[in-house]
């Protein structure tokens, strides 16, 4: 299903109605503001087990996620410590794709994630060990900055869908309030080459996230006197994930994301909310716990599959954006830390189209045309395994996620299908699997 769109541009063209149109949209967004409330009272209030609605729910919220002034001056002083480190660190600039509605214009990104991420680690630590501000004061006050976080979010996307129609800035309209407002107007909102997509993107959704772990961390160091093998696994995993962000960050701009989607309310509350405050769960769920230890094989057997995952869902996504990159003339080496074997092609293989794309048949893609889902659905389970089975609430991000992988295969292989007809056709005959190479 499709509705016509108006561009600000001037240009009309067809934009998928996705998600059930306006109803299916104004239920998603319904849904993503109950999930991390309700996770995160079955977890501090329920030992982790799953609660019934009640009137008590409505007065745990009023006692302990009230937007308190202490919680926003936590997370604003976040926001804005992480404003100005993009806009002051050093850091390499990128050519993102050429944008269409903006004559093919290549917008540059200024990558200096890497510098921002290590200094905002500083920061913390510094922060920490001085008693300026305990790392676990995040974790003690939990439902008060998820509060602020989404009022944050959502008045964020208010300012973001506003600011868009007034500056002529709408971009792909579909006419429909609810729907451009949940998908967004605005596609490359700046602020001189501060581009708020991107810093949402990756500073805040995984910075976020590791902060909200390592508070889980510091007070269950605090109570026991050492870290369980859980927790030192689920902060290895997100540390691995949230800095292969950052020194990844060059290969960002060719992604969908940023390129196509706009700046709505789905982005956004996802980034500021949704991300961090959802998949921090089974951190969250081991702190509350206490001291549960799991078997050591079993520890060493996790460690093993994230690593192996790891290693193939970085590979590949590097080799792929990388590949884009050197098609346009935009790509330049990057030597972040950790760079890994393989994660740039020579004279890789490839499809040309009748629309002049180019599909990579080699490296991990000759295998299967989704294969870093498959490697990042294993690291998602890798976080919930390591909290045991005594709860549900660790396994909602793999499960959510794996349902999330499989709307984008389908939304990715109707557009793909619709953009190269017989061409893809003939790159699903050279690369017949998705997920599993010989399995599916």
């Amino acid at each position: 299903m499709v509705a016509n769109g108006k561009d600000a541009k001037g240009g009309d063209e067809d934009v998928p109605v996705e998600f059930g149109g306006p109803w299916g949209m104004l239920a998603i967004m319904v849904i993503s503001h109950v999930i991390p409330y309700y996770l995160w009272m079955c977890v501090r209030f329920n030992a982790g087990a799953l609660i019934m609605p009640s009137y008590d729910i409505l007065v745990l919220l009023k006692e302990h996620a009230f937007p308190t002034l202490p919680a926003f001056q936590i997370y604003i002083g976040f926001l804005l410590h992480q404003a100005l480190l993009a806009v002051t660190m050093p850091g390499m600039r990128i050519e993102g794709l050429p944008v269409p509605s903006e004559g093919n214009k290549k917008l540059t990104y200024v990558c200096n994630g890497v510098s921002s991420w290590y200094a905002t680690l500083l920061t913390a630590a510094i922060l920490h060990y001085t008693g300026v501000f305990p790392l676990s004061t995040v974790i003690d006050r939990f439902g008060e900055i998820l509060t602020v976080t989404i009022i944050t979010s959502n008045v964020t996307s208010v300012l973001a869908y506003f600011s868009a129609i007034w500056l002529g800035k709408a971009h792909r309209m579909t006419g429909n309030a609810l729907m451009d407002f949940f998908m967004g107007a605005w596609l490359n909102p700046r602020i001189g080459t501060f581009d708020l997509k991107f810093w949402g993107e990756t500073r805040v959704a995984w910075i976020t996230l590791f902060l909200l772990t390592a508070s889980c961390a510091v007070r269950q160091y605090e109570q026991l006197g050492y870290m369980t093998g859980g927790m030192w696994f689920i902060c290895t995993a997100q540390w691995l994930y949230s800095n292969a962000v950052m020194k990844g960050e060059e290969c960002i701009p060719s992604t969908w994301d940023i390129f196509y989607e706009k700046w709505g309310w789905m982005l956004i509350y996802w980034n500021f909310a949704g991300v961090p405050f959802v998949y921090c769960m089974p951190s969250f769920y081991m702190y509350q716990q206490g001291p549960v230890e799991m078997p050591r094989f079993m520890l060493v057997g996790l460690f093993l599959a994230l690593f192996g995952a790891y290693y193939v869902w970085d590979t590949s996504q590097s080799q792929r954006t990388r590949f884009r990159m050197q098609q346009v003339g935009a790509y330049k080496p990057r030597f972040t830390f950790p760079q890994l074997p393989w994660g740039t092609l020579k004279d890789p293989k490839y499809l040309t189209t009748e629309t002049g794309s180019k599909l990579l048949i080699n490296g991990w893609w000759k295998y299967a045309r989704k294969i870093h889902y498959t490697a990042d659905i294993i690291m998602a389970s890798t976080w919930a395994l390591c909290c045991g089975f005594g709860s549900f609430v660790p396994y909602f991000y793999p499960i959510f996620f794996f349902g999330m992988i499989v709307h984008r295969y389908h939304r990715d292989q109707e557009r793909c299908k619709a953009k190269y007809g017989k061409d893809w056709d003939r790159y699903e005959k050279i690369v017949p699997y998705v997920f599993l190479p010989g399995i599916i």
